[in-house]
């Protein structure tokens, strides 16, 4: 039991190019880091290689720390999921302030509560009809919570992911775009400067508009300042299989809009 609890306090979760949970893994060199929720550097894998990259500027002799945990909840869910999974209070600058827990949280209280629910029950769809549903219960509340939730609430934002991605597994491309571009205001505040899920987010909303044919469009957003390109180049490293996928298509963007 004793040695369960270590695996399952020092693990970390692997995840695929486009940073989504794909199983577990000990990195015991890795493990060494400690948390902060506005962390400097970031994990990513290239398969199951696991990278450590900085997503800010670090002075000598600065610790070097990692978020543990999703970044995106507000403070005391933060610190409720710190306790329980690993035992302590986190008392970084973040958690002090309680930073940006007034837009995470805006909107009608009962309407994000509601959200978050339904948010939660989502249990990793795998048949047509199971996304199906998925995506009538997120046009339900998303258009019940019109003007009562703001996209940057972070249940809304959820939903709105949860959207965009039963959407793509339906291939309905146009659908998706909307509800992945309503995100990319949200995920700019959320994930400021080299955050690798807000460039995968630019990403794929980038493919999205590529497959409409809006080409100048999908050129902007994966190459506009602070974009997906310049973003991954730092987080991701200009190897790795998602760079070089960002690359391919920004240049089929270019060869297009030249061609026309």
């Amino acid at each position: 039991f004793p040695l369960f609890l270590q695996v399952t306090c020092n693990c970390f979760t692997i995840s695929n190019g486009e940073m989504q949970d794909v199983g577990v893994g000990l990195y015991p060199s890795m493990s060494l880091l400690n948390h902060s929720c506005d962390p400097n550097c970031v994990i990513v894998f290239e398969g199951y290689q696991l990278l450590l990259r900085s997503v800010r500027e670090i002075q000598i002799g600065e610790e070097l720390t990692i978020s543990y945990i999703e970044s995106l909840m507000p403070t005391s869910e933060r610190q409720k999921q710190l306790m329980r999974q690993y035992c302590f209070v986190c008392d970084c600058l973040l958690c002090r302030n309680q930073e940006k827990d007034a837009e995470k949280l805006a909107g009608e209280e009962h309407a994000w509560k509601e959200v978050k629910d339904a948010v939660n029950e989502v249990r990793s769809p795998k048949s047509k009809e199971e996304w199906e549903q998925v995506l009538a219960r997120c046009q339900n509340l998303l258009s019940s919570n019109m003007g009562r939730l703001p996209d940057t609430n972070i249940y809304q934002l959820k939903m709105l992911d949860c959207a965009m991605d039963a959407c793509i597994n339906l291939e309905s491309w146009e659908e998706a775009l909307y509800y992945g571009s309503k995100t990319l205001g949200p995920y700019s505040l959320y994930y400021p400067g080299f955050h690798p899920l807000r460039a995968v987010q630019l990403m794929r909303v980038g493919k999205l508009q590529y497959s409409q044919d809006m080409f100048p469009q999908a050129l902007e957003t994966l190459k506009q300042a602070s974009t997906a390109y310049n973003i991954m180049k730092v987080t991701h490293g200009t190897d790795h299989s998602l760079m070089q996928a960002l690359m391919e298509i920004k240049e089929q963007c270019e060869a297009i809009i030249r061609a026309q």
